[in-house]
C-alpha cells in the first residue's frame, strides 16, 4: 500500500523576471513570497499563507507559461504506476520526481513526499 495527495500548484512563467512574477502572484493571492536557498532560488519562489497547507510555488520555465499540478506519494513508483493504470504518460524523469501527462494533455508531477511527512487524514492509501 501507498499514499498519496494533492501537494500543491506550480505556476509555470516564461520569463527572466520571476522575482517580479511571484511578486504578483503573492499579491493576487494574499500570499507572501519565500526565496529558496541556494540554487533552487534561481528557479524556485514559495508563495506561503498561514490558512492553507498548499504549496504554491512561482517556477521559471522556458516552455509556455501554464499552472500544472504536484501530487505527492510515499512511493513514487507504486504511485507512477498507479497513473499509468489510469491513462496518464511518464514523459520526463528529473532529480526526483517524474513528469507526466494526463490523458487530457495536462503535464503534473509526482513528487516524494517530504521526509518526516506522516500524510494526514487528507492522503489516499491505495491497494496495488
Amino acid at each position: 500500500m501507498h499514499k498519496s495527495k494533492l501537494a500543491g500548484f506550480i505556476i509555470d512563467c516564461q520569463t527572466p523576471d520571476l522575482k517580479g512574477s511571484a511578486e504578483f502572484w503573492g499579491a493576487a493571492l494574499g500570499m507572501i513570497t519565500e526565496t529558496f536557498p541556494g540554487e533552487a532560488g534561481e528557479k524556485y519562489i514559495k508563495l506561503q499563507s498561514p490558512e492553507t497547507q498548499l504549496n504554491i510555488e512561482v517556477q521559471t520555465v522556458t516552455h509556455p507559461s501554464r499552472i500544472h499540478l504536484d501530487i505527492e506519494t510515499d512511493d513514487i513508483e507504486a504511485e507512477v504506476s498507479r497513473l499509468q493504470r489510469l491513462g496518464a504518460k511518464e514523459i520526463e524523469r528529473i532529480k526526483t520526481w517524474v513528469i507526466m501527462e494526463a490523458p487530457t494533455g495536462h503535464r503534473f508531477c509526482v513528487v516524494q513526499a517530504e521526509p518526516g511527512n506522516t500524510f494526514d487524514d487528507t492522503a489516499n492509501h491505495w491497494q496495488e
